[in-house]
Order: C-alpha cells, then sequence, then structure tokens
C-alpha cells in the first residue's frame, strides 16, 4: 500500500511541476531569456543521472560523455536533415538513431577501457572525447569547425519542454529500475568490492558494458535533443570542459542519488544566469558557490542533517539520529551480555 502510495505521489508532483511551467510558460510570466533555458535544464538533467550510473553507481570515473553526446547528436540530426518524414516518427527515429549510435561506440570504447582503472580509465575517455570531436571538424559532410546547419527546431517553448521533459521522464524511470533490478545490484556491489563480486559469479565486464553502454546511450540522446533545440551543431561544443561541467553536477548532486543530479543540474544550468546581471564578479561567484557546495557534500554534520530531512519527508524511515542511537544500543546491549557471560 505504502509503494503505491508514494508512486501516486510521485506521479502527482511530476505531473504538478509540468502543468506550472507550462502555465508560467504560456501566461508569459517567464520571461523569454528564461523560457530559452528550460530545455537546456532538461538536457542537462539526462547527461546527469545517465552519468551517475557510471560514476555514482559503477564507480567508475568517466570523462567521454561529451564524446557520447556528440556522436548520438550528429548521428540523429544527419537523419533528421536527409531523411523527409512526417515529425511525429522522424523525431523519435532521431533520438533512438542517435542513442543506439551512442550506445555503438560505448562499446567499442568500453570493451578494451573499462579493462583499466581509475585515472587511467579517465584518460583513455578525455582522449576519445578529444579525438570524436576533432575528427568531426575535419569532416566536411558533418559541417567542418563551421558546424552542421539546417536542423529543424522545436516549434515553440512549450512544445521543445514537452519533449524533453518526456524523454527526462523515460531516462529517469529507466535508470532507477535498473539500478534497483539484480542487474543494478550486481553493478553495485562492482563498486563496493570487484574482487567479493567476482568471487560470488558476478561478470563483472558484462555488468560494466551494461552500464557505460547504457549511459552513453541516453547521453546521444540528450545529443539529439540539443541539436534541435539549438538548429546547428559545433564541435566545440562537445569539448572536455563539457564533459567536466557533467562530472561536477554529478558531484555537487552525490554520487548515486539520481535526485541530487535532477537539483544540481537545475542549479548549475540556472545559477550562471542568475548571477549574469553581476558581469564581472559573475564566474568568480559561481566559483565559490561551487566550492561551498563541495565542502557541504562532504561535511559528515551536513549530510546528517539531509538524512533527518528525508526522514521528515518519509515518515516510515528513521532518521540518522536515530538509526545511530539504536546502533549504540545494540552495541551496549551486545557489550553488556559479554560482561554477564564473562562474570559467570
Amino acid at each position: 500500500m505504502k509503494k503505491h502510495l508514494k508512486k501516486i505521489i510521485s506521479i502527482g508532483i511530476v505531473l504538478a511541476v509540468y502543468a506550472l511551467v507550462i502555465v508560467l510558460v504560456q501566461s508569459g510570466a517567464l520571461s523569454r531569456h528564461y523560457q530559452s533555458l528550460l530545455v537546456p535544464i532538461g538536457i542537462n538533467v539526462i547527461l546527469a543521472v545517465s552519468l551517475n550510473l557510471t560514476v555514482g553507481f559503477l564507480g567508475e570515473l568517466t570523462l567521454g560523455h561529451a564524446g557520447f553526446m556528440s556522436v548520438g547528436a550528429y548521428a540523429g540530426c544527419l537523419f533528421s536533415i536527409y531523411c523527409d518524414l512526417p515529425t511525429a516518427i522522424e523525431f523519435p527515429l532521431a533520438l533512438i538513431i542517435g542513442g543506439i549510435t551512442a550506445a555503438i561506440f560505448g562499446v567499442i570504447i568500453g570493451i578494451p577501457a573499462l579493462r583499466l582503472k581509475g585515472d587511467y580509465l579517465a584518460i583513455v575517455t578525455l582522449a576519445f572525447g578529444e579525438i570524436i570531436r576533432s575528427v568531426i571538424t575535419n569532416l566536411d559532410f558533418l559541417g567542418g569547425a563551421g558546424g552542421l546547419k539546417g536542423i529543424a527546431k522545436y516549434k515553440s517553448t512549450a512544445s521543445g519542454f514537452t519533449t524533453v521533459f518526456v524523454v527526462l521522464i523515460i531516462t529517469v524511470i529507466v535508470i532507477l529500475n535498473l539500478v534497483k533490478s539484480r542487474h543494478g545490484r550486481a553493478i553495485c556491489s562492482i563498486r563496493d568490492n570487484v574482487i567479493a563480486s567476482e568471487s560470488v559469479g558476478i561478470n563483472v565486464v558484462f555488468y560494466k558494458l551494461l552500464a557505460f553502454v547504457t549511459a552513453a546511450f541516453f547521453a546521444g540522446v540528450a545529443g539529439v535533443l540539443y541539436g534541435h533545440n539549438l538548429g546547428i551543431l559545433k564541435p566545440n561544443t562537445f569539448d572536455f570542459n563539457k564533459s567536466i561541467e557533467i562530472l561536477v553536477i554529478v558531484v555537487l548532486g552525490g554520487m548515486g542519488s539520481i535526485t541530487g543530479s535532477i537539483i544540481s543540474a537545475i542549479v548549475i544550468t540556472l545559477l550562471p544566469e542568475v548571477l549574469r546581471g553581476l558581469e564581472d564578479y559573475r564566474l568568480l561567484i559561481y566559483a565559490v558557490v561551487l566550492i561551498a557546495m563541495m565542502l557541504l557534500n562532504n561535511n559528515p554534520k551536513f549530510n546528517t542533517f539531509k538524512e533527518n530531512i528525508k526522514a521528515k519527508l518519509r515518515p516510515g524511515k528513521k532518521s540518522a539520529a536515530e538509526n545511530a542511537s539504536v546502533d549504540i544500543n545494540a552495541t551496549a546491549n551486545v557489550s553488556e551480555n559479554a560482561a554477564e557471560k564473562e562474570a559467570e
């Protein structure tokens, strides 16, 4: 009963957020500047949630997410340009083609790269992203350094937001279900202890590749959405700074936290624009806020405070303080029993 109630509440919140944004857009309450940020926010959420699967749940540091995004973006947008089909058929096919193309590159890169660990994996994936950007820059049929033009844009802000919002919800549902499934538990076990996972028969290479390819697929889908939002794709957009930006969003939101990635993506996307009026001090304040958020996320007291807030929002769940007191009482009882046995 509680599970069904939680699902109903979650669906209600999602519908309420969507309805609120649409009302604000249609009524003109949001300025054109902030309306233009709605689609980028959704795209960054998709990128952050998908990268969290690799960095947060699998525990592998990768810096090639922008590379997968670019591969998917160019593949899907090329299909949209040269394929003359009704939009209702063409656009979903473009998303699927972009995602599958990125996933194929994920397999090609993942098979050799995922045998590496730590900094070595990060360097290889970073090199992959830079190689892809360099190749795209030198291919004339992809527009070269000038960019791929002629991509059909969304008819309106409302239609663009609706499209991205639907894809965002699908992304979150798929990754949440994957994480909570048997495969997700295997992925998390690899993060916790690779040797122990191998010893109980978990195919480490397969599950690493599964998480890597799934993240690449959704990065490719996000790239197609990005291309149709701007109407042009430029190789320099997908440099290593883009990969670092997505990684920062994941780290600030909390490794392995889907909710944290969503909130962090919204904040990081809006923050530079909110601070735009401060001109020369904008980047300085932005950097200070990022550092402050990093320090808070690594503070045990702040993490305990967050757990207590979550516990209050979820009546059936105990707070961190209550869990700690239970652990202390249990330890005290064990000590008392041991003392009594020694006395006997």
